[in-house]
């Protein structure tokens, strides 16, 4: 299983990727991780919020209906919701497919000036040796 060292991870298995900033807030995008979608099976629905919604770090922000089961997804990070992917609405299995590109659920613009609102999370040796652990 695919783990990209260009974004950070939960224990939760959420993956977060600094999309850029335009000086006043910085946006991150967020999925599920490949290891997350293959636990799951075959996703047949998701839910996301709002764009709008505020968001803080381990709050549900979703969910996932799979086959098997349904799955909340945490924020990883606080922030508000800038942009939610709606391909998902009629192609949920896109997040099967391709977990950490078309298949991303939301964008979450974090305001403030440059920093690493994802620093603190998971680099891709850690979530690895999590996964690896369990």
């Amino acid at each position: 299983m695919a783990t990209p060292d260009d974004r950070r991870y939960t224990d939760q298995h959420e993956w977060a990727l600094v999309q850029g900033s335009d000086g006043t807030a910085t946006v991150v995008r967020v999925g599920i991780t490949d290891h997350a979608q293959d636990a799951l099976g075959d996703i047949v629905f998701v839910q996301l919020p709002e764009i709008g919604d505020e968001v803080a770090p381990g709050t549900p922000i979703g969910e996932v209906e799979s086959t098997k089961s349904v799955s909340d997804v945490y924020a990883p990070i606080a922030g508000v919701v800038a942009a939610v992917n709606d391909r998902l609405a009629d192609a949920p299995e896109t997040i099967n497919a391709d977990p950490y590109g078309e298949g991303w659920l939301v964008e979450i613009s974090v305001p403030g000036e440059g920093g690493d609102p994802i620093g603190g999370l998971l680099d891709a040796d850690a979530y690895q040796a999590l996964v690896d652990g369990s």
